[in-house]
């Protein structure tokens, strides 16, 4: 039995200093801000305007 990957990246930048890219957990659907730049990265939730966290909606099966 496969095991489905849990997060989808659905956007990714990249520069001369690092790279940054939101994912998205498809079992929750909240959108995470992942940044790296030499050796070091960072993962956080992705706000919106208001500070609230980022959801996309995740379609039923």
């Amino acid at each position: 039995m496969k095991k489905e990957k849990r997060f989808e990246r659905i956007y990714s930048q990249n520069t001369m200093s690092g790279s940054a890219a939101i994912l998205v957990d498809k079992e929750t659907g909240v959108n995470y801000l992942y940044c790296q730049g030499g050796y070091s990265g960072g993962l956080t939730p992705l706000l919106d305007s208001e500070g609230k966290v980022v959801i996309t909606p995740i379609p039923k099966e």
